[in-house]
């Protein structure tokens, strides 16, 4: 194995758990915060990242760990409860459909030291407590690195009816797939995405049909460069419309903000000699994009992004955040915790919630 490849393979292990001492010390949930401002929660030890977040409003949310906890919150993070513990799976996606529905996601063996859990994704009836295995029939996914809700409406009988379209994919190192549900999680199919891409990072769908993945072209990190897929037919194909062109690369996360045609993606670099760190925006809900340079730092190795208008965003990095007010034209860091992994947005009564999740859970709130 050659030096180069060697330590974009050690690098990628910063995707499990980070020492916990070079983690800052959480601030007091109950301090009072001015409008901007990060506040830091008071969480469960925990010797690494934790990857996903999700809130169903401005209260209620939930979060895991690698080490197989589940933790719940009802009053915005200021505190949060323990509700189930499974060691031997890794929390890799959480997604909540309302207060007491949600799915979460297993990263799956052959993967992270410890992980003995093989069943990809379960199901919470009860806010998290009590988790059933996702049935897929014969088929399945080795892990899953992601999960998308989409609530729609669909016309039955000449009336409008709520559909709720839930789609859950992986993995960091392949092999990858992606079950889906378009009634809410009752019944599930299996897409087999081996032959376009050797990692999948994220998922979004715009509607039942119209979708992206967030890839990478290959398992090896060496040979891997940043790939996003789009299918227009539900997942029964897909046409690459972005491929970055350069090795030790990934399309690690993406946020479209408002459910509208703008959206960004982390390009997650493992080349050690490469300082430039970029992003990519798309304009026409990613049937092109285009890249944006985010920073001059090779420390600065992207994780999550979150954007909560077409042009305010955020990026978690290795080294920190980085902020943009203008659509990417300029950046800025900002006190965001090392690789804070997942961002997630939420309407309150002044503005926007944006919560983020890496060695520390965050929030910080911002006007309209």
């Amino acid at each position: 194995m050659t030096t180069r490849i060697a330590a974009a393979l050690a690098a990628l292990a910063i995707t499990a758990p980070l020492a916990a001492e070079q983690a800052p010390a959480p601030a007091s949930a109950a301090a009072p915060a001015q409008a901007g401002e990060w506040r830091t929660f008071t969480t469960e030890a925990y010797r690494g990242k934790r990857d996903s977040v999700s809130f169903v409003d401005a209260d209620h949310g939930w979060y895991g760990t690698g080490a197989g906890d589940l933790f719940a919150t009802r009053d915005g993070g200021a505190t949060w409860e323990k509700v189930a513990s499974r060691p031997g799976t890794f929390v890799r996606a959480v997604g909540f459909v309302d207060r007491m529905n949600g799915f979460i996601g297993n990263i799956g063996t052959d993967y992270y030291p410890g992980v003995t859990d093989t069943t990809p994704l379960y199901r919470t009836r009860d806010g998290g407590r009590t988790w059933e295995a996702v049935d897929t029939g014969a088929a399945t996914i080795k892990g899953v690195c992601a999960i998308d809700i989409l609530h729609t409406r669909r016309i039955y009988q000449g009336e409008l009816q709520p559909r709720t379209v839930i789609h859950a994919a992986g993995r960091v190192g392949g092999p990858t797939g992606i079950l889906r549900s378009v009634d809410g999680g009752e019944t599930w199919s299996v897409i087999d995405m081996t032959p376009h891409a050797g990692m999948i990072l994220d998922i979004k769908f715009f509607d039942e049909m119209t979708g992206l993945v967030f890839a990478a072209t290959h398992p090896d990190p060496a040979q891997a460069e940043g790939l996003v897929l789009r299918t227009e037919d539900g997942g029964k194909t897909w046409k690459e419309v972005y491929r970055s062109g350069r090795p030790f690369e990934l399309i690690w996360k993406a946020s479209f903000p408002e459910g509208g045609a703008t959206g960004y993606a982390t390009v997650q670099s493992y080349d050690p000699e490469r300082a430039t760190q970029l992003v990519i925006r798309s304009d026409d809900r990613g049937k092109t994009w285009r890249e944006i340079e985010m920073a001059q730092d090779k420390t600065a190795r992207q994780f999550g992004i979150g954007f909560v208008s077409k042009d305010v965003g955020f990026v978690g990095t290795a080294a920190g955040g980085f902020a943009t007010k203008d659509g990417g034209q300029t950046w800025e860091r900002v006190p965001i915790a090392r690789a804070a992994n997942k961002f997630q947005a939420v309407p309150t009564g002044a503005g926007v919630r944006l919560y983020a999740i890496g060695t520390e859970v965050q929030a910080t709130d911002l006007p309209r």
